[in-house]
């Protein structure tokens, strides 16, 4: 009988039989992680309209940009010339002088949605030009901007 109480034999076997990961637990805080991404994520999302302020920087030095113009209903210019979607990349090439590397300034009315702004920017890169600049109102010349003290 003393040999059964502190036996080498038993010993060893005890090991074996928990030398195995438990990957239970970790699957359960996984799970739990999950859970709380999936509940957070939406909530990190921004929905709130805003109307941005007018710009602070100071505007670039551009050599002969062209400017793209759109304005509520959908009127869209090159210059001062209006032109109908289906025309204007094409007569964007001729205004650029088929030089691709010429920046394209947009400008947009502000109420313009936004969805039609992207999709004159897409019209834009897809006619070979990818320098485009957004253009805002300077603050400097905005007369319904509150001054800064």
């Amino acid at each position: 009988m003393a040999g059964s109480i502190g036996g080498g034999s038993k010993r060893g076997k005890r090991y074996d039989d928990n030398s195995q990961i438990n990957v239970t637990p970790f699957v359960d805080v996984m799970l739990v992680l999950l859970i709380i991404f999936m509940v957070a994520a939406p909530l990190a999302s921004v929905n709130v309209k805003v109307d941005l302020p007018p710009s602070v920087s100071k505007p670039a030095k551009v050599k002969d940009p062209v400017y793209v113009s759109l304005q509520v209903g959908n009127k869209l210019f090159i210059g001062d010339i209006q032109v109908k979607y289906n025309e204007f990349p094409s007569r964007l090439v001729d205004a650029a002088g088929k030089n691709y590397n010429r920046r394209i300034f947009i400008r947009a009315d502000k109420a313009v949605q936004y969805k039609e702004v992207m999709r004159v920017m897409n019209m834009i890169q897809d006619a070979g030009f990818y320098q485009i600049a957004l253009v805002a109102e300077d603050r400097a010349y905005s007369s319904n901007t509150p001054s800064t003290p």
